[in-house]
């Protein structure tokens, strides 16, 4: 049945930020295999703040998709609702691939109802009648990661096979790895640490001390690397406060680079350093190794980075799987209780987990 060239139209709902649009690469890889003529369109939510990446800043230039078209995410305006139905009616969509998972049969059956309103009659993803859990894996205790369980969730279109690198290309341009070249161009050809130590959330913040910490420790160890930090523009003072204990030479990119252009500049660094954040995935996306700290907020495994060399801290603890954004009554006494010790291990464990004594490359999760 796969691939259809028969189908004209595809609309492939799927929001979130930065990180959310990275770990579905497999998914938007496999739809343009499954429909490999059709207008493929995503519908997604009107970014609300300065730190949130609209989808396009990372799929465009892919081919994975053709364009995509914004609604006011989590609306409940009927005018905003009815103008989103007319869009899509507009657009006659052949078929509708769901990549987002909900929580419950009612949110899910809700959808439904929503998109056949818009004239859909074909979905892939998201079945009306059951919810998708991130299954367990008892003997290392992590979750399945999202994007296994996104690809799970359109597997009858075909195998989105999130264990190959292939799928999570980004199809970076020329202009984006010469622009990547261009900053780096003050670093002379180093070997280089990227480190992207901001984070959305609250509830995700080690703490800037931490940081300076840290780079400080590894800046120590290995005197003829250069460090690159990145971020957004809001972050770009935190990079520096972070990097000041680094003595060698650096670079703050933060603020100065598109999202691909930042996938660009992480593919020459020898791993990425950080926090849960979308940043990290574009470097599993890449192929470079990730050394993060993880707060507890999620169960271990469903945000982890793509990819087998990753170095993550993870500390379980009684609230563990909380969602909460923001964390004031524990005082973060997950992500807090990691320690600067722990962190560089997992840094020099993801360089070189022989040297490290960490040849089995596996978490680092208590």
């Amino acid at each position: 049945m796969y691939p259809d060239s028969s189908v004209r139209r595809v609309l492939i709902f799927r929001t979130g930020s930065l990180g959310d649009t990275v770990i579905a690469l497999p998914c938007f890889h496999q739809i343009a295999r499954a429909f490999p003529k059709a207008e493929r369109v995503l519908l997604t939510q009107i970014p609300v703040h300065s730190k949130f990446t609209a989808a396009m800043a990372v799929l465009a230039n892919t081919g994975l998709v053709h364009g995509d078209m914004r609604y006011p995410g989590g609306t409940r305006n009927l005018g905003e609702l009815l103008g989103t139905i007319l869009a899509i009616r507009r657009f006659r969509p052949d078929v509708l691939v769901h990549l987002l998972p909900r929580l419950t049969l009612k949110e899910a059956r809700r959808d439904r109802m929503f998109f056949r309103l818009a004239g859909v009659r074909r979905f892939v993803g998201s079945p009306a009648d059951v919810v998708l859990r991130h299954r367990l894996d008892p003997a290392t205790g992590l979750r399945e990661s999202h994007a296994s369980l996104l690809a799970r969730s359109i597997a009858e279109i075909g195998d989105a096979n999130v264990a190959d690198l292939a799928n999570w290309d980004l199809h970076l341009t020329a202009a984006e790895m010469d622009k990547a070249a261009e900053v780096l161009a003050p670093l002379d050809g180093m070997p280089l640490l990227v480190c992207g130590p901001g984070t959305k959330m609250q509830a995700k913040d080690w703490g800037v001390d931490n940081w300076r910490a840290l780079l400080g420790r590894l800046n120590a160890r290995h005197p003829a690397h250069g460090l690159v930090t990145i971020g957004t523009g809001e972050e770009r003072e935190l990079c520096d406060s972070a990097a000041r204990g680094w003595v060698g030479s650096k670079v703050n990119l933060a603020g100065k680079l598109s999202p691909r252009e930042s996938a660009a500049v992480i593919g020459r660094g020898r791993v990425f350093i950080g926090p849960d954040s979308g940043p990290m995935h574009l470097a599993a996306s890449v192929g470079v190794p990730c050394a993060c700290v993880f707060a507890a907020r999620n169960y271990p495994g469903v945000w982890y980075p793509a990819g087998d060399r990753n170095q993550i801290v993870f500390h379980r603890t009684d609230c563990m799987g909380c969602f909460l954004e923001t964390c004031v009554a524990m005082q973060k006494k997950c992500i807090l209780s990691v320690t600067v010790d722990e962190m560089e291990l997992a840094v020099e464990s993801a360089l070189d987990p022989l040297k490290a004594g960490n040849a089995a490359l596996l978490p680092i999760v208590h």
